[in-house]
């Protein structure tokens, strides 16, 4: 098979879900506005299935919530997009090389992938080289019987398993941050998006 699995890095704005996304999709960063109103709406119209226990909070909440940019999305939002778009989604995660498939279950006949990093999303692609201008980029792979995508999901893997290697993750638990703008110290994911959600800061950057 010819080609190599590339990672297509997206800006760091806190969308980082949704212009993946729109990337390995529709091969365009700017999605996110529009998948967070789908995300919404979706939501919305199913207050049975989108329960304030699935959702963390109360339905109509989480709709005013998933619309504002500054937040991020997960596992909720991924599942909501995979059937969206009639798409499976593939996120590797770098930390622990696991990956998860979005969408699993609904006979879906492609699959796009993403990487996270524990903090942040990029999008994967195969290029025909690693050099090789983005519009050549193919993002959607076709689903076998067997339910993988074949040689593709072996190089995916590697691609994640070299970046575990180079310790390019975040360990969310125990990392320490700073805050870019007040310079204050936070530990691990919660305590910094509870310093986030009470000065609206969101320029953090890792210090050992």
């Amino acid at each position: 098979m010819e080609g190599a699995i590339v990672r297509r890095v997206i800006p760091s704005d806190n969308s980082c879900l949704f212009n993946a996304v729109g990337y390995v999709m529709e091969h365009d960063r700017s999605k996110a506005p529009e998948l967070r109103e789908v995300i919404a709406a979706t939501v919305v119209s199913d207050p049975e299935k989108y329960s304030e226990a699935i959702l963390g909070k109360a339905n109509e909440e989480y709709c005013a919530w998933i619309l504002n940019p500054e937040k991020w999305g997960g596992a909720i939002e991924l599942s909501i997009l995979a059937d969206y778009y009639g798409r499976e989604i593939a996120a590797y995660d770098i930390q622990t090389t696991r990956c998860d498939v979005y969408g699993q279950g609904n006979s879906y006949s492609e699959r796009a992938m993403l990487i996270y990093n524990g903090l942040h999303y990029d999008a994967l692609a195969m290029s025909p080289s690693e050099g090789a201008p983005e519009e050549f980029d193919q993002t959607i792979f076709p689903v076998q019987s067997d339910r993988t995508i074949g040689p593709v999901e072996a190089l995916a893997l590697n691609l994640a398993k070299d970046e575990q290697r180079k310790r390019s993750f975040t360990d969310t638990g125990s990392f320490t941050l700073r805050c870019g703008t007040c310079q204050i110290g936070v530990v691990g994911q919660k305590e910094a998006v509870e310093h986030a959600q009470a000065t609206g800061h969101v320029n953090f950057e890792e210090y050992k």
